[in-house]
């Protein structure tokens, strides 16, 4: 039985192999755990479909793989060999390496034939090591193959060599980025990225090409939301186990913006508008490893207690890792606060295939001109909104934005639905 690569969610067709939980004739029971990938959003664990013994790994840890590739083999006859307590084997004789020591070790010249266009972890082991041979060798050569692209990290394993410029190069990149690190400073530090931090990358560089995005801009007095929750915050936690935030308003107020302009609430699919009928709104949450933005469902139907329960519950599993991909997947628009870390103003990009972001920004007490011309001190907050232009005008985006801020500045108006 095969190990396969499983959807990974919307827009997320590669993975990077985290780790090996198993090692190659190690028994498995079905249903444990056999590797982990990580996406630039989620960890994903992989499981053996039934129980036997591991008898191949296609890929190392650190490898970029595809939805659908083949990761390695079960065999399914060897079901019942136990992990527990191994019985010691007698000493091999002098023939040859044990599969232990096949494996860790790297042959001095790859394979001259292979049977799978997907190297195995030995495989794998032949094109990173030095010619040394040594272990230090094979280390630093194996962090140079992960710098690799994809399409230039299997051109390597088919050649069975590292391409030359990356022998020499901290980048796989061009030669002008190539200089220009020879060029560096020898005081400053050379970092390369990881995987994951390119994936995101690519993410964010293929949002900006594939949408029309334009940011548009207001400002909300949060006067009237402060004062509802400082008479009722204690009450509110008492009743329903949970702070009220700022968030629950904010979402509540998206909702009735988004029905009125649907296409915030939208996403493009070759020619087509689909405008969506329901609201599952991304929260985005800061997590150890970067911003994961998991999926809060049906915000319309939600009162403002499941709304903050909602949000806490995919903050904890965020921050304790244990997200899975249906809490990532099937988001209709999107918000972040960078507001609690003291952020004014920014322009949030928008998370592709959503057609709408709105950004939060932190409470600042301004003179600002109230009734009868008076100048009062109020709390104000900046609103961002990115939208995508192929979907919705300029003239939508101003007024999806001030129905937003006129619903913050009168809650009891998202009571009474107006």
């Amino acid at each position: 039985m095969e190990l396969v690569v499983p959807p990974l969610g919307e827009s997320i067709t590669e993975a990077v192999i985290a780790s090996w939980l198993k090692q190659v004739g190690e028994a498995v029971v079905s249903g444990e755990i056999v590797l982990t990938l990580e996406t630039d959003k989620v960890t994903v664990e992989i499981p053996a479909p039934n129980a036997g013994a591991l008898t191949e790994q296609r890929v190392a840890a650190g490898d970029t793989v595809r939805v659908g590739q083949v990761l390695g083999t079960i065999d399914a006859s060897r079901a019942g060999a136990t992990v527990a307590k191994p019985q010691p084997a007698p000493a091999p004789a002098p023939t040859g390496p044990s599969p232990a020591q096949a494996r860790s070790a790297a042959p001095a010249t790859p394979p001259a034939t292979r049977t799978t266009p997907v190297a195995s972890a030995p495989q794998v082991a032949a094109v990173a090591a030095a010619p040394g041979g040594n272990g230090q060798g094979a280390r630093l050569d194996r962090e140079a193959l992960l710098r690799l692209t994809p399409s230039q990290r299997a051109h390597a394993r088919e050649a069975g060599s590292l391409p030359a410029t990356t022998a020499a190069a901290p980048a796989p990149s061009g030669p002008d980025v190539e200089a220009r690190l020879a060029s560096v400073d020898p005081r400053d530090e050379i970092v390369p990225m990881s995987p994951l931090r390119k994936r995101v990358a690519e993410r964010l560089v293929q949002a900006q090409h594939e949408s029309a995005s334009l940011t548009t801009f207001n400002e909300v007095d949060m006067s009237a939301v402060l004062a509802l929750r400082a008479k009722y915050k204690d009450t509110f936690e008492k009743a329903h186990g949970v702070k009220l935030g700022f968030l629950s308003f904010f979402a509540k107020a998206c909702v009735h913006a988004a029905r009125l302009f649907p296409g915030l609430n939208a996403e493009v699919i070759g020619g087509n508008i689909v405008y969506k009928r329901h609201y599952d709104f991304g929260i985005a949450v800061s997590t150890p490893k970067g911003l994961v933005v998991p999926v809060l469902r049906d915000v319309d139907v939600r009162s403002f207690a499941g709304i903050e329960k909602g949000i806490a519950e995919l903050a904890d599993k965020a921050r304790t890792g244990k997200l899975g991909l249906p809490d990532l997947s099937g988001g209709t628009f999107s918000i972040t606060n960078g507001g609690i870390y003291g952020s004014m103003m920014s322009t949030p990009l928008l998370n592709y295939p959503q057609t709408g972001i709105l950004g939060m920004h932190n409470i600042v007490k301004r003179a600002v001109v109230g009734a009868d011309d008076k100048i009062e001190v109020r709390p104000m907050m900046y609103v961002a909104l990115s939208y995508d232009h192929r979907v919705v005008d300029g003239r939508e985006a101003v007024s999806f934005l001030v129905a937003v801020k006129d619903r913050l500045e009168a809650p009891e108006r998202m009571l009474v639905e107006v």
